[in-house]
């Protein structure tokens, strides 16, 4: 920003914008992911404005990682408690699993009526050759030190126990998600609705009747009648370089910059889906 611009908007109401766009702790070449690595010195640089009244989280995202949402969670939720500033979360086309873990990390959570919020589960997925090498003639030939090193191999049959030991692993991660979505919504939170942690999902305006999120509204009207038609939207971004992209966009800040638009499409929950094989929310 320039010196005219700095002295201008001196005194006036700031909101930092950070955005979270695709999938959480998976990266390609053509779809960059979100990390906790990538994403901490934007959650650092959001909460060190001068005139910081809140932090917007801009949400879009069908999950991924439950250690990358959690880290990211929780640099929030410390540099809240630090800066004593309020967060907000607004999601955009999807805010599920993972991606609604990050939501979590806002004190109020909005969306638009046909958000799709929730997927409260946990899911690992892969795929049998077994039978595909048998018909082709394929030996499989696997040497490993330590007899569970190789549990799962998709190239060799399932057994039974191996199914047993990660439905056991996932069902302590998702307690562990539950015990989030638990403490973070608090009594706002219609726990014993049917299906609430099933992995199902709801758009927006059901999940406001199920607590999940606060209300409909859109960022930029509801963030001007709490902090007035002057308030300074600035949206940090990932520095350019070839690795940026996590936020959108090079530069290392947007002032007044649009809050909304650039909707990451669906593609995005389509691409975690197919390439995540490892355990993800």
């Amino acid at each position: 920003m320039s010196f005219f611009g700095r002295l201008i908007g001196r005194g006036r109401p700031v909101v930092s914008v950070l955005r979270f766009t695709g999938p959480i702790g998976m990266s390609s070449r053509f779809k960059p992911g979100v990390t906790f690595s990538s994403a901490a010195p934007q959650i650092d640089q959001a909460f060190s404005q001068s005139g910081l009244k809140a932090v917007a989280l801009v949400i879009n995202s069908p999950g991924g990682s439950p250690v990358q949402s959690a880290q990211i969670l929780q640099r929030i939720r410390d540099l809240a408690r630090e800066k004593d500033v309020p967060v907000l979360a607004f999601t955009e086309d999807v805010a599920a699993s993972g991606g609604y873990m990050l939501a979590l990390a806002g004190d109020e959570i909005f969306v638009n009526e046909a958000s799709i919020i929730g997927s409260i589960g946990v899911v690992a997925a892969g795929f049998g050759f077994t039978g595909l090498m048998e018909k082709v003639g394929i030996d499989r030939r696997l040497y490993t030190a330590g007899e569970n090193k190789a549990r799962l191999d998709s190239f060799s049959p399932q057994k039974p126990e191996d199914v047993t030991w990660i439905e056991n692993l996932q069902a302590q991660i998702h307690d562990y998600f539950k015990e989030i979505v638990i403490d973070r919504r608090g009594r706002r939170l219609k726990a014993d609705a049917p299906g609430l942690f099933s992995g199902d999902v709801w758009l927006g305006r059901q999940a406001v009747a199920l607590g999940l999120v606060d209300a409909v509204a859109d960022m930029r009207t509801l963030l001007r009648q709490r902090f007035g038609k002057k308030v300074k939207f600035r949206t940090i971004t990932a520095r350019k370089g070839l690795l940026s992209g996590v936020f959108g966009g090079g530069g290392s800040q947007a002032s007044d910059a649009d809050a909304g638009g650039y909707a990451n499409d669906l593609l995005a929950a389509i691409e975690a889906r197919l390439m995540w094989n490892r355990f993800g929310l």
